[in-house]
């Protein structure tokens, strides 16, 4: 039984301001969170994203491209860095009055940078504006041809061109070079939405249609955008990135009929374990929710979802289009 005594120290110790107390907080990987862990978790960060891409185009049997001499094909390196740095501070006034010195370059201001996202945006959705359906393929890019998941992707890309859906990837190495073999075998449209990073990514051979971008937003909308549906294989950060967003666009509806495949089993078990047993049972999350993600390990299995969901929102524009076309030219009425 506790004494008041033994109750007043449990009172002085809840009191006690949070910032004097000690804490044992660690980051995921267990150390202790300071700015040189910070800038060092960064660095590593980067690091090891570049070796895990290049560990893609090794796999694949290429050398990567920033091991590379002389001028290559694909997305190169075009990191720009003019707009990255922040211009000299000045007043309102003293832009209104061009006083003596350096003048601030426009292309260094925000304003530009809106008219360069537009731009961005205006380049891929003309680029892709033929697109009538298509299927976004994600996953990680140190994943080499002997993978089974490698042979997976192709085989799910080669069902789904042949069903008459173009197939869009990051055009990196791995499975999203499966991605686009698998579109080529299929006889399907093979589109790689690259990204500018700090080193060079370089496309993988297999895209048709290549589009670089300097913002992932603005690629992540056309992934959205373009696509009925996405097939997650295993991957990092970039993609649970993609798996989530779609998630919560469909869960907010902003998109709906949108097929989401997670493949793998075996690599997917964890995190569905840990939705179910903890965010699901804490309430932030409803049942329907885990719904929305469909778990296979067959290529067949998860392009006949796609499929099905397709053909359930009925048919396009462009479908109907053609059949009143087809009616026309037999001397149908309408």
């Amino acid at each position: 039984m506790k004494t008041s005594k033994d109750k007043q120290s449990q009172s002085d110790a809840a009191a006690k301001p949070a910032a004097s107390r000690s804490t044992k907080a660690r980051t995921a990987g267990g150390k202790k969170l300071t700015p040189e862990v910070m800038r060092s978790a960064e660095r590593k960060a980067l690091q090891g994203f570049k070796e895990r891409t290049e560990e893609g185009h090794l796999k694949a049997g290429r050398t990567p491209p920033s091991q590379q001499d002389g001028r290559r094909s694909g997305a190169t390196r075009t990191v720009d860095d003019s707009i990255r740095e922040a211009p000299m501070a000045v007043t309102e006034d003293q832009k209104l009055l061009q006083q003596p010195g350096p003048r601030i370059d426009f292309t260094r201001t925000d304003p530009w940078r809106v008219m360069r996202i537009m731009g961005e945006v205006i380049e891929g959705f003309d680029t892709l504006a033929s697109v009538d359906k298509a299927v976004t393929i994600f996953g990680s890019a140190r994943i080499g041809p002997d993978d089974p998941h490698y042979d997976a992707a192709v085989e799910t890309a080669r069902l789904l061109a042949e069903a008459g859906f173009a197939i869009i990837t990051g055009a990196g190495p791995g499975i999203m070079e499966a991605g686009n073999k698998g579109a080529q075998l299929g006889g399907g449209s093979s589109i790689g939405c690259n990204i500018e990073l700090p080193f060079e990514q370089g496309a993988n051979p297999y895209v048709d249609t290549l589009i670089n971008f300097k913002y992932f937003f603005v690629r992540k909308t056309m992934f959205i955008k373009y696509s009925v549906a996405f097939v997650i294989f295993p991957g990092g950060f970039g993609t649970l990135d993609e798996l989530f967003e779609a998630l919560t666009l469909i869960q907010t509806g902003k998109i709906y009929r949108f097929p989401v495949i997670l493949f793998g089993r075996y690599y997917w078990a964890g995190l569905l374990r840990w939705l179910h047993a903890r965010v699901l049972s804490e309430g932030k999350i409803s049942d329907g929710d885990l719904d929305l993600m469909l778990v296979t390990d067959d290529p067949a299995e998860a392009a006949q979802a796609i499929i099905s969901a397709y053909r359930s929102i009925g048919m396009t524009g462009g479908d109907q289009y053609e059949q009143r076309a087809e009616r026309r030219s037999d001397g149908k009425k309408e």
